[in-house]
């Protein structure tokens, strides 16, 4: 196993679940995910962090996907700590193991910065949902300021290889709507204590239009 392979593996994961559970992040999630009810799924559900935060007593059914490795492991167990019944899956957004309309609601949380085609994700999300189904979206992307957006641009090849493919650049609350989505964008802003080229989020509601 080369080096690159085996940061892909095992450094990877560590990085995630350690830098997706920082403080600002976590109380972001706990205002976001609480809002699931029905039938949930959450796309990149790898390492069960956002588990903590469903309302049991609102979820019917809860599934999720990630695309493989020690990150699902940690979901699985999250799951197990937890005590529900949950379908968790090694998958990829582009291709959603899941029905057309099985979902009442989709979670999404620093996930699409990742995936190989975004707009491909973002219309699987909704193909999943049923009417009137509601896609939760936490996101880091691109930043509205000119002069970090160009520090974006510059430190994102060098970002990629080392946090498993994330992008900096993508704009988030734009690919949802252009998705089919009609949103109610709740917040966006940088986080805290974070550098500005990687702490730009935006989070919201995207509710299925009607076909």
């Amino acid at each position: 196993m080369g080096v690159a392979s085996w940061w892909d593996a095992h450094g990877v994961p560590r990085v995630i679940k350690f830098a997706c559970g920082m403080p600002a992040i976590m109380k972001l999630r706990s205002q976001v995910v609480p809002m699931a009810a029905g039938d949930v799924f959450e796309l990149g559900c790898g390492g069960g962090i956002n588990q903590q935060f469903y309302r049991a007593g609102a979820i019917t059914r809860y599934a999720g996907i990630d695309p493989g490795g020690k990150l699902l492991e940690y979901a699985r167990a999250e799951a197990e700590k937890k005590g529900w019944k949950a379908d968790i899956r090694d998958g990829i957004g582009e291709d959603i193991p899941f029905d057309d309309e099985s979902f009442d609601t989709v979670v999404c949380t620093y996930t699409m910065c990742s995936v190989q085609d975004q707009a491909q994700v973002v219309r699987e999300m909704r193909r999943i949902l049923k009417p009137g189904g509601k896609l939760l979206f936490l996101e880091h992307g691109r930043a509205p300021d000119a002069q970090v957006a160009r520090w974006q641009d510059r430190i994102e090849p060098w970002w990629k290889p080392f946090a498993g493919g994330c992008h900096l650049t993508r704009p988030i609350t734009q690919a949802v709507t252009d998705g089919g989505f009609e949103v109610d964008a709740l917040g966006a802003r940088y986080l805290p204590k974070t550098p500005k080229s990687i702490g730009w989020n935006e989070w919201g509601v995207g509710v299925k239009a009607g076909e």
